[in-house]
């Protein structure tokens, strides 16, 4: 069974022999290889090296297209810079200072820039190991790229003071999310990521009635085309379970401050659970020997289907052999 027989079997809940291992590796992966985390963000071709390179050398399942948050962002007319040991930092959000939506550019996937350079990693990733690993692409989600366009400070603001203007703004993302993503699959991807952070600092019931209903949209759009969706959402998702319970994700990546049992109570015992490693502490910091025993008790806490994952990105500078423990096969029980 290889990586790629391994993941789409245990996302299905069938029987694998280990559990699928799906670390998200961004800055840790550039510098892995000798490279630098503005280099892996701006340059296919180092991320693609990357990921390959660290599959290979730790044993895990799945390739991933994941790098910074801002690849949509500059598609709507961003200024973006990138830096070495940094996240790409955004230097103009667009609508920062601006509530006219008609000065927004609108992305093509296929042209902007930043979205591009995606889908060539994935059309690399495709031509080069097709059927040997998972391949994962990513969007921000409605709230995420709505905050990365008016600033998080104005979006949050928004939300209370000026909702059919926030509205009108996360529809126009769903439009955009939908059309990366789907370039993405056509390009290669099985599994498209869906990272809405700032959704984990907003009440229930503004998450109910403003964001959820339009993931949604994005969620059915993805898996009508045929790929799984995994929805990344960092921080305490405690109380904004019973609404991502109704969006019917194949995957759910769990920070490491969220009760793993009560995300099973509440997503039942088909959605995939990924995580909850605490990535700082609980693998940076921790030992090959408590890495281990935290996977494992995980596993028994939540059952099938699970996929090792940590809460979040696995730290630059984590031990070669914690990263090896992580990844070390966990067997499939029954």
């Amino acid at each position: 069974m290889n990586s790629y027989e391994r993941y789409m079997r245990g996302v299905a809940g069938k029987s694998v022999d280990y559990l699928p291992r799906v670390p998200i590796l961004m800055q840790y992966a550039a510098e892995y290889i000798g490279s630098h985390y503005g280099a892996f963000a701006s340059d296919y071709r180092v991320l693609v090296e990357a990921n390959a390179t660290c599959a290979g050398d730790f044993d895990f399942d799945q390739l991933s297209a994941i790098s910074d948050p801002y690849r949509e962002t500059q598609g709507f007319g961003a200024d973006i810079e990138f830096i070495p040991d940094g996240v790409p930092r955004c230097l103009t959000p667009p609508l920062q200072n601006s509530m006219d939506l008609l000065q927004l550019k609108r992305p093509n996937p296929l042209k902007s820039e930043r979205m591009l350079d995606r889908i060539k990693a994935i059309r690399e990733f495709k031509k080069n190991f097709d059927r040997k690993y998972s391949i994962m692409g990513w969007i921000e989600g409605p709230a995420a790229e709505a905050a990365d366009l008016r600033t998080v400070g104005h979006f949050l603001m928004d939300l209370v003071l000026e909702e059919s203007f926030i509205q009108e703004l996360m529809d126009i993302c769903v439009d955009v999310a939908i059309d990366f993503a789907l370039a993405q699959i056509e390009a290669g991807a099985d599994s498209i990521g869906i990272g809405d952070a700032i959704a984990s600092q907003v009440s229930p019931q503004v998450y109910d009635r403003l964001i959820q209903p339009r993931e949604k949209i994005i969620v059915r759009e993805i898996q009508k085309s045929g790929a799984l969706v995994r929805l990344h959402i960092c921080g305490d998702i405690t109380h904004l379970l019973p609404g991502i319970a109704d969006l019917n994700v194949d995957i759910l990546d769990v920070d490491y401050m969220v009760d793993m049992v009560q995300v099973r109570k509440a997503m039942g015992g088909k959605t995939v659970l990924a995580g909850n490693l605490d990535p700082v502490q609980g693998v940076k910091f921790g030992t090959p020997k408590s890495i281990q025993s935290a996977i494992l008790k995980t596993y028994e806490q939540v059952g099938n289907p699970y996929i090792v994952n940590a809460g979040c990105e696995i730290p630059s500078g984590t031990p070669i052999e914690n990263l090896q423990a992580f990844c070390k096969p966990v067997p499939f029980q029954k």
